[in-house]
């Protein structure tokens, strides 16, 4: 659990500089990277989705914040 952990945190990461870049310059850079909706850039997108969904589900089932931070930095 705690690779999954680590990996959707990367990965949430990512999808919210995607997002940054989107909001302030208006460039996608996955589908820059990728092409607009193709296949792979779909797939980054579920990805992230996804790995958001752990996250969160790991953030809220950690006995406290401090031990998800932990858990993260290992």
């Amino acid at each position: 659990m705690e690779y999954l952990t680590k990996t959707s945190f990367v990965l949430t990461i990512i999808g919210a500089l995607n997002w940054g870049l989107v909001g302030f310059f208006d460039f996608n850079l996955v589908a820059f990277l990728f092409g607009s909706m193709s296949i792979l850039s779909r797939a980054v997108y579920i990805l992230v989705g996804i790995a958001s969904l752990v996250v969160i589900y790991a953030a809220f089932t950690e006995n406290s914040e401090k031990q998800f931070v932990r858990q993260i930095h290992k």
